[in-house]
């Protein structure tokens, strides 16, 4: 089934009203703190949705389903980690965000260490954002010349980033998280609708299909099994998660904006916690989607070259007209939620963890507010090279995720040397992260180590690299002064 015109209708109409709706809700700004915070001034609930619209980009859309028509349902082992975790960054990180006034995540570093430190942190974050983040803008792009072949990868490339670009340079912080919470409502609307057409076109309904998926071990859910190879356990989803929460939610400016722009601690708190439970009920909806695929796909006798393709497949060959526009506007939302929140966030560890200290010292918020829209082009532009040259590195989301976990532990880990181990230094800090991301990517390179153990390990070797260079440091230190007191 080809797309009619009605869907190319609804396409547009989301398009042009999403970008809209962006460029209205940044009208008035004036300084860096409307463009990058909101003005502090977002309720709760609605953070607690554009977290949610933030972590889940096409990866999750496209790529989870994906998973589970692969496999089975042991990737939601993972979420019961992102839940935990996000317990703990509420109770020991966020707390420390809301002591005087930060822009980004980054600064609580510079307090503690110094610049060095921070510089080190702020570049990873840039490096590590911009290629997981092509990786999910080439998923979309890929997606998006399968429903619309005759536009090609490259176009549908630069024609999500022009449509994301122009409501998030326009309309900053405020845009993107009011309009996080609207695609959120897109797509899992979008998603119920293709689980309740899926359950239609199986026979016997709900229950042939949970008989089908059963005969093939689809439901599985807990593995207990323990091996570091192995990507998916109960132990390697609940420390990976966990550990990878901390870092990609306690420490990476992406998330930790968000909770800069509620007014109060408290919200910021109740909005990552209530966001855990939303993703856990996300995640279950993603991977059945994936199981009703692979019992529809096995009863017509069709399979795929590559997981990736089969939702989209499904999207564009056998939903209704109307239906199958607002499934891929509602991958749209999802690509662009995340798409427009990356912009945002790198644009704001650049302006102010490096050009506004080393820069402009001393300049108008006037010229930081427009030195701030034309580095998010900049970074459109950077995204669209990062998608192009990430294509073909494998299943999207576990790239996405491999990639956001090579880099997790070195930050989380100097985030934790900084608030518990009393006598750290700057030194001992940066040698510790860059021994914690030395060793896991090369465990990565070896394959014998599957990726959600990548953050534990990072973060582990970091804290303990860490503490015992600035222990030697000190200790050297100590006894140069007894030396030169004598």
């Amino acid at each position: 089934m080809a797309l009619t015109s009605i869907d190319y209708v609804i396409i547009s109409a989301y398009l042009i009203g999403i970008t809209s709706l962006g460029i209205y809700l940044g009208r008035g700004q004036r300084n860096t703190r409307d463009y990058f915070l909101a003005d502090k001034h977002i309720p709760w609930w609605i953070v607690t949705g554009s977290i949610v619209a933030t972590e889940t980009s096409t990866l999750t859309f496209v790529s989870v389903p994906g998973i589970a028509y692969q496999a089975n349902l042991a990737f939601l082992q993972l979420t019961l980690g992102y839940m935990v975790g996000r317990v703990i960054i509420s109770f020991v990180l966020i707390p420390h965000y809301f002591k005087g006034e930060l822009f980004t995540s980054y600064e609580l570093l510079n307090r503690i260490f110094g610049s060095k430190v921070k510089n080190v942190s702020s570049s990873i974050f840039l490096v590590t954002r911009s290629l997981s983040d092509g990786v999910r803008l080439y998923l979309t792009a890929l997606v998006f010349s399968i429903m619309i072949p005759s536009i090609g990868v490259f176009w549908s490339t630069v024609i999500m980033m022009v449509c994301t670009l122009i409501f998030t340079f326009t309309g900053g912080m405020k845009a993107v998280v009011w309009t996080d919470f609207t695609q959120l409502v897109i797509y899992v609307t979008g998603a119920i609708f293709v689980a309740l057409t899926l359950l239609s076109s199986i026979p016997g309904g709900l229950s042939g299909a949970i008989s089908a998926a059963n005969s093939f071990d689809k439901l599985s859910f807990l593995d207990f099994s323990f091996g570091l190879a192995k990507e998916y356990t109960f132990w390697g989803g609940m420390l990976g998660g966990i550990f990878l929460t901390l870092s990609t939610h306690g420490t990476d400016q992406l998330m930790v904006q968000r909770y800069l722009s509620c007014d109060t601690k408290r919200h910021a708190q109740l909005s990552l916690i209530t966001s855990g439970f939303v993703v856990f009920l996300q995640f279950s909806l993603f991977l059945f989607i994936g199981v009703l695929l692979f019992v529809f796909y096995n009863n017509a006798g069709q399979t795929f070259s590559t997981p990736d393709k089969v939702f989209p497949s499904f999207i564009v060959n056998h939903l209704p007209t109307g239906l199958a526009g607002l499934l891929i506007a509602a991958v749209f939302s999802a690509s662009i939620s995340t798409l427009s929140s990356s912009l945002n966030s790198l644009s704001s560890v650049t302006v102010n963890d490096f050009y506004k200290p080393y820069v402009a010292k001393q300049t108008s918020e006037k010229h930081l507010l427009a030195v701030s829209r034309f580095t998010t082009l900049g970074w459109g532009v950077i995204l669209i090279l990062t998608a192009l040259i990430t294509s073909g590195w494998g299943i999207a989301v576990e790239v996405g995720l491999t990639i956001q976990s090579i880099t997790a532990g070195s930050v989380l880990g100097i985030f934790l040397l900084g608030i518990f181990i009393k006598n750290k230094n700057e030194w001992g800090g940066i040698i510790g992260m860059v021994s914690g991301l030395s060793v896991v990517l090369a465990i990565h390179l070896t394959g014998n180590v599957s990726w959600p153990w990548y953050s534990i390990l990072g973060t582990l070797i970091t804290l303990f690299v860490g503490s015992l260079i600035s222990h030697l440091l000190n200790q050297r230190i100590k006894t140069k002064r007894g030396t030169l007191g004598k």
